[in-house]
Parts: C-alpha cells; structure tokens; sequence
C-alpha cells in the first residue's frame, strides 16, 4: 500500500465566479514533492536550454528597440501567458500575484459574487456548475450553459481568469451573462445579482421510507472542512439506526482531496485502492483506506452533469471498490491533476502533471462517470427562465414559449404542447394560471404572469416528491433485502 500525506484543491474548472477569488482545477501536490520544489527549480535554471535564447533575444530587442516605453513586467507575464496558453489545457493556468491571492482567498467558507464555476470545454467557456440556492442558481443558470457574453460584451478570446473578472463585483450589483444552452435557438440573457455565497457543503436528513430509515447526506462542495463535517453528521444519523444512505453530490463541482479522502476512508475497503494517479512516465500509483468492513448498510450515489473532480473521485470509488449504485446522470468528466508551482513572487503556475483513474483504472475525462441506475428529472426542470421583454402570445414560436410550455405543463395547467409554438390550448393554460394566482387574465404572458409563473416552478422544482432522481435513489434502498 502506498501511503502519502496530499495537499489538495480538486474542482472541475479553473474558477468559481466570486467577489472575493477563485478555486482551481483539480490541484494534487505532495508534500515530499513540494519541499523539493525550491531547489529541483533552481538547479535547473543554471543552464539555460538553447531554445530559450530565442525567447531572451526577442524580449530584449523589444525591451530595448520598441518605438514607445514597455513595461518589462508585462512582456514576462505575457511570455508566461503565451507558453501556457500554448498547450491548449483548460485546467492549466498561470497567475500572476493578485490572481494568485484571489485564489487562496476563495478557499474561505464564504465569499461575494454569483455562485457558479465555470470551466473551458472545446474552447468554450462553460459553467460546470451553479452551487445550491446561489444567485446564478435563483437566476437559472444551469450546467453545460456555455457563456457567450458578459454585460452585452462577448467573451471571444478571454481567458477564464478575464471572463471572471468581469463577473464578479460587489453584492449588491449585478451582472448580465449571455448564454446558449443546449436544445436552445437563440442566446438569452441572465441578469444575476451578486451577493455573500456562504458555502454550507453538508446537509444530512433521515428519510423513512415504508418502515425503513434512510441516510441523505448531501454534499455541495468539498471544503476543507467537509471531511470532518460528513463523518460528524453520519455518526449521528448512525445513531438513528440506518437502513441505508443515499450520498448526493449533484452539482457539486469539487473541492479539496483531502475532504475526499476522509470521506472514502469512512466507506472504502483496504481490499481496493479508491484512487489511482498515473505520472506522465505512466506510472500508476494507487491510494487505500485501512477500513477493514464496509457498513453494516447498503449505500447509493447521486450524480448529474453538474457532479465533478473530486464528486467523481467519490463516486468512482465507491462506485467501483465496494459495488455501490450510481443513480442520476452522466457526470462531468475531469479526469486530470494539477500541480501549483509557486514562482517566488506571488505569482503561481498551475500545470496539469498527472491524470486520476478509478480504482479499476479508468480514466473518465470528458466522458463522466455514467449511473448504473439513469434516472432524469421531469421535463420542466430543464426548461429555460423566461427572460419576458415583451409578452408572449397566440402564434408566437420561439425557445420562450417553449419553456413557458414546460412550466405550465409540469405544475398541470395543460397547455397542449411543449415545441414552442403559442396554440390556443397554450392561451387557455396561460389564463387558468392567472386566474390562480390573481393577476390580471389576458392569456398572454408578460413580467407579471411571467414572475408568478416562475414562482411556481421553482416551488415545485423544491418539492422533495418532485425530485424523481432522490426517489428513485429512495426506492432502490428500500426495496433492498437485508
């Protein structure tokens, strides 16, 4: 067994969006590795590669011969940039001091801004996820929404670290992004206002389910803390006598590995790794708990598109080294490990080194990790905020329309169909939910109606019966013999 101490930050993207910093990609450093870090740099700068002369000529001929002032500082830093921007690798980053302190501060438990963290993917920027009851969450940005535009500018050729930049500001402001999401014809636009994010990562409840006490224990980030918060909370719902627990970690983007680790160590055998890290030489090392039995209860996952890094990490151990269910969706698929490198000024490179596989080695990135059980929510959960500048009508046809179709066919107002065209059925549902909620009927769908319409569906979305993944997650427990 190999046994090693990791200092670790795992989370699906480059950053999450917020006032106060950022998180980084799935970050794993050693700490052997780390104190050798100073001096394996050093002893490499004292011969300079013959390759590098080219690059040192070129900066000192514009330094020097370049027909206006240059600030040194910044040919480096965009020498820097130009290198790692090269290799073409979302999760690779390089940040200068500010960033670099951003980045440590937004390891706190709470910080200011939308709540939602985004990745690159094919080239595009992408949110992996909103975390719970966040603003971008309230305002309807989902996973997979690819961001085209910020504040009516568009993002074409800003890095994550500037696309970030202009998202975040103060509480109490707020922010416009512009984004295209699958199924949808047109972008649309989502105004969002900032505000404190507190992250509170581990929710548990007990579930009677037909005679049977289930566990919930959700997870919507793993902070440094969540380890420790999860096996508290599980202690006192053992205390419950359990028939079962179901681990949730939908849209839960990642977080520190060591979290993942006191986590696993609770549910993971020594019988098989639940990690492996593969070098760059192809070297696979794995990771083992040292539990002797598995709990005396059977345990299920939760997964969506929204579940990544160090979510995956979990789900793929428990998944693969001990036989229990994954149910949901398709997870988001990070399968690579970074290493931070600090530079000595502040500043930090934060380079992929080494990919992660599941105990039975295999390597998900950009596929996810799929359930063994696949269970979708209901069609209105994936429909669209309304975004209603005008009102929407008899014989209008548009993605609009369409999500207003959802709503309205989910919370049973029957409007007669759900491909975007206004039909006199749709006009008939629009005017029982006005005469429901007490707004003026005119079976036409503007702000107001729009607002109660949205109300309604997000209650709805919130109501745990409704929540067809959970109860199917439930269900399998229940229906288990013991």
């Amino acid at each position: 067994m190999v046994k090693k101490k990791w200092v670790a930050v795992l989370t699906a993207s480059s950053f999450i969006i917020g006032a106060g910093g950022m998180y980084g990609g799935l970050n794993v450093l050693d700490e052997k590795e780390n104190t050798a870090q100073p001096q394996r740099m050093a002893s490499e700068q004292k011969s300079t590669p013959d390759e590098l002369h080219k690059v040192q000529t070129v900066y000192e001929v514009i330094a020097n011969q370049y027909v206006e002032k240059v600030n040194r500082t910044e040919l480096i830093e965009g020498a820097i940039d130009g290198m790692v921007s090269s290799l073409k690798d979302p999760y690779s980053v390089y940040m200068d001091a500010d960033t670099a302190k951003q980045f440590e501060e937004a390891l706190d438990s709470s910080f200011e801004g939308i709540g939602a963290e985004i990745t690159v993917v094919e080239g595009k920027l992408t949110i992996v996820a909103p975390f719970k009851d966040s603003p971008a969450e309230k305002a309807g940005l989902k996973p997979k929404d690819q961001i085209v535009t910020i504040d009516g500018k568009s993002v074409s050729g800003l890095t994550i670290y500037e696309a970030t930049k202009k998202i975040r500001g103060k509480k109490g402001t707020t922010v416009t992004v512009g984004i295209i999401r699958p199924g949808m014809t047109k972008p649309l636009d989502i105004k969002v206002k900032r505000e404190d994010i507190p992250i509170e990562t581990v929710v548990a409840k007990v579930r009677e389910k037909q005679g049977k006490r289930i566990g919930l224990i959700e997870m919507t980030s793993f902070s440094e803390d969540t380890g420790k918060d999860f096996k508290a909370k599980l202690k006192k719902l053992e205390k419950k006598e359990l028939d079962g627990l179901v681990i949730d970690v939908r849209g839960n983007p990642g977080g520190f590995l060591t979290s993942v680790e006191e986590i696993l160590k609770e549910l993971v055998t020594e019988n098989k790794p639940y990690m492996q890290i593969e070098e760059k030489s192809g070297r696979k090392v794995p990771y083992f708990s040292e539990k002797k039995k598995v709990k005396p209860y059977p345990v299920a996952v939760l997964t969506d598109e929204g579940s990544a890094s160090a979510s995956e990490i979990l789900a793929g151990a428990l998944k693969e080294a001990e036989g229990y269910p994954i149910i949901g969706e398709t997870s988001f698929g990070k399968g690579t490990v970074q290493q931070p490198v600090p530079l000595g000024d502040g500043s930090n490179l934060k380079l992929t080194t080494h990919k992660w596989l599941t105990p039975n080695g295999n390597w998900i990135h950009k596929k996810g990790i799929r359930p063994d059980i696949e269970v979708r929510q209901p069609d209105y959960f994936y429909a669209h905020p309304l975004q209603v500048n005008k009102p929407l009508m008899r014989e209008m046809n548009n993605d609009r329309v369409k999500s207003a179709q959802m709503m309205l066919d989910g919370l049973g107002y029957a409007p007669g169909r759900t491909d975007g065209y206004f039909s006199k059925e749709t006009e008939d549902a629009v005017r029982a939910l006005q005469i429901k909620s007490g707004v003026k009927v005119t079976g036409k769908i503007n702000k107001e109606t729009a607002r109660k319409l949205e109300e309604q569906w997000t209650a709805e979305m919130k109501e745990e019966k409704n929540d067809l993944q959970l109860q199917a997650a439930l269900s399998y427990i229940r229906n288990l013999d013991r």
